[in-house]
């Protein structure tokens, strides 16, 4: 290949990969790309999720479509969005670690709002299965109940955070409770957790989330049930 045809080939090569880069280079798009690793959710749901007007989520669903990161489908008046595929949330995952590990000021905010995370004793998704071998734990999804139906660890009771104080009754004092939500930064499990320790619930949380669970490989399930 001349010089000149290996110039054009990389510059069209890699302008093609930074669709990709250009597709996540916001904010929003990128909670938006955590709710979809839930399951598949409407337009008006993730804009109720993420505080957006219904206008704002579907631009920028828009921008995630052309990069090739989210598909759609439409019934009736609704338009249904997801991942394009697991690796969608690999690349959101790894996204999400390497930030972590490399911005101070991920550390910054998360101390900054959740405080009280870290006496809130979190385990790994290997130390949840080890426990869930060995049984005697109550594994509790705290997530929407739409997004339990969509996709929930096997075996998980769903509570949703909001319905969590009326439903105390449901969870035995004297067992170990491993409350779960959609991911690290996810606030649902540590809500969770200060509802059940004041309750006198044995507690603690996932220090990830389902999504993660399920890429590791861990069994899941898909209900379409009404919640445990």
């Amino acid at each position: 290949m001349d010089p000149a045809h290996k110039r054009t080939f990389k510059t069209q090569l890699f302008e093609q990969f930074a669709r990709i880069g250009k597709g996540l280079s916001h904010g929003r798009r990128l909670e938006l790309l955590e709710l979809l690793a839930q399951g598949e959710q409407t337009v008006e749901d993730l804009a109720s999720e993420t505080g957006m007007s219904v206008a704002n989520t579907s631009l920028h669903l828009k921008s995630l479509r052309q990069a090739q990161l989210v598909d759609v489908r439409r019934q009736g008046l609704y338009a249904f969005y997801r991942l394009a595929d697991d690796h969608v949330f690999s690349l959101w995952q790894s996204l999400r670690d390497l930030g972590t590990s490399r911005l101070a000021d991920i550390e910054r905010i998360v101390g900054s709002y959740l405080h009280d995370r870290k006496s809130l004793t979190a385990i790994t998704c290997q130390e949840l299965k080890r426990r869930l071998d060995e049984a005697g734990v109550i594994v509790l999804d705290v997530r929407p109940e739409r997004e339990y139906k969509a996709g929930h660890i096997a075996g998980a009771r769903s509570i949703p955070v909001t319905e969590l104080k009326a439903r105390l009754k449901d969870l035995p004092k004297g067992k170990q409770i491993v409350a779960y939500c959609r991911g690290p930064y996810c606030v649902y499990a540590d809500e969770a957790l200060e509802i059940l320790r004041a309750n006198g619930r044995k507690a603690v949380r996932l220090a990830s989330g389902f999504p993660d669970w399920k890429a590791q490989g861990l069994p899941v399930e898909v209900s379409t049930a009404g919640a445990n």
